[in-house]
């Protein structure tokens, strides 16, 4: 959902790119723009186009932790915690099982 949001966003955006180049082009062929600050208009656009995504971006990470968080989830790192309390707890209690079994076996 997060990130069927963030790619619609991104996209209008290459979108965007497009036009405002466009913009640029016929500015410059118009004369009102000489191409140096043309070609420095659009970097302009570009480096703070770039600053947003990159916002975006953590602001949706952040987001989504946030409400991870909320759900009371458990990271990567507890989950392979458990996942390796568990392998160590199997692995005892079939040294167990196998004690117990040799042990009716001395009995019988």
């Amino acid at each position: 959902m997060m990130y069927d949001m963030v790619k619609k966003v991104l996209l209008a955006g290459l979108g965007m790119q497009e036009k405002v180049k466009e913009l640029v082009d016929d500015l410059v062929k118009k004369g009102e723009l000489n191409e140096r600050e043309g070609a420095k208009l659009m970097k302009e656009w570009m480096e703070r186009a770039k600053s947003s995504t990159e916002d975006m971006s953590r602001m949706a990470s952040e987001g989504l932790g946030a409400a991870f968080d909320k759900m009371n989830l458990a990271s990567r790192d507890e989950m392979n915690a458990l996942s390796k309390k568990v392998q160590q707890l199997s692995v005892r209690v079939k040294k167990l099982e196998t004690e117990i079994k040799a042990g009716h076996e001395d009995v019988a």
